[in-house]
């Protein structure tokens, strides 16, 4: 998947992230999954009026720290300036945060929707597992420690489009690639539902880079439906699914050992 194809590849896993969406849908109502989205859908409700209001608390806050930098001949113009970024910078810490937070939270919800959906791509007709205290703490735990570590390499690689974002005539450029970054991690998430089951977390981390298309077409999805807000309902079941279908398609294909200074981005 490196070399001169490695374009190729991308966008076409890219695509893939996209079209597994439709078959996601499909197989809701195919296997009367309905019951693995109503616990999720609650609990993202919860956590974004919890996020939401400390957001809301804390707006002014940030604003007057930005304005305790500027100088006093600045007046109202700077002023309006700080409330700006300083709604700008929660908005998106806020997605940044309030993305891995859910993704943690539902985590142990995720995983056993995302093993019924292999089980019945692969025809295993066994009965599932039944349901373990030490497997949801488990799935709570691996969730966190994915979370903990993308939430740092999402932060340093959205610090500088982000403020490429605030130029004017190339905002465009940085908030492009804000998303793309937002979106990776995202989907970073969603697949690793399906890989915990398989991998190791550095396993896992080589084998999304392997597939970096899939997941920024999975994560497009998943940050675009949280931003219309009635997403938060289905964005993690429905992104699980998606990921599911195609990660499975890719497992025969083991990560392949590198040595790279960016091995485990």
């Amino acid at each position: 998947r490196f070399g001169s194809n490695a374009a190729t590849f991308m966008i076409s896993d890219f695509i893939s992230g996209l079209r597994a969406y439709s078959r996601a849908l499909s197989l809701i109502g195919q296997l009367r999954l309905w019951n693995y989205l109503a616990i999720p859908a609650l609990l993202g409700l919860l956590l974004a009026f919890g996020t939401g209001g400390l957001a809301w608390e804390y707006s002014t806050q940030l604003g007057d720290w930005f304005l305790s930098f500027t100088p006093d001949w600045g007046g109202s113009f700077l002023e309006g300036l700080s409330q700006v970024l300083s709604a700008v910078l929660i908005l998106v810490l806020g997605i940044m945060l309030f993305k891995h937070l859910l993704l943690v939270v539902v985590s142990p919800f995720m995983s056993p929707l995302s093993e019924r959906v292999e089980r019945y791509l692969k025809g295993d007709t066994t009965p599932p597992p039944p349901f373990s205290p030490s497997r949801f703490a488990g799935d709570l735990i691996r969730g966190l420690r994915i979370a903990l570590r993308n939430v740092f390499w999402e932060l340093l690689f959205s610090l500088p489009f982000f403020l490429l974002s605030l130029l004017p005539g190339i905002g465009l450029l940085g908030a492009v690639g804000l998303y793309m970054v937002q979106a990776y991690y995202a989907g970073f998430g969603s697949i690793d539902y399906t890989l915990e089951r398989h991998f190791r977390v550095r396993d896992s981390v080589r084998f999304v880079r392997q597939n970096r298309g899939l997941a920024l077409g999975n994560g497009s999805v998943f940050v675009l439906l949280l931003s219309t807000g009635i997403g938060i309902l289905i964005a993690p079941p429905l992104a699980t699914i998606a990921a599911t279908i195609e990660t499975i398609e890719r497992l025969p294909q083991k990560p392949v050992p590198e040595t790279s200074a960016f091995e485990y981005i």
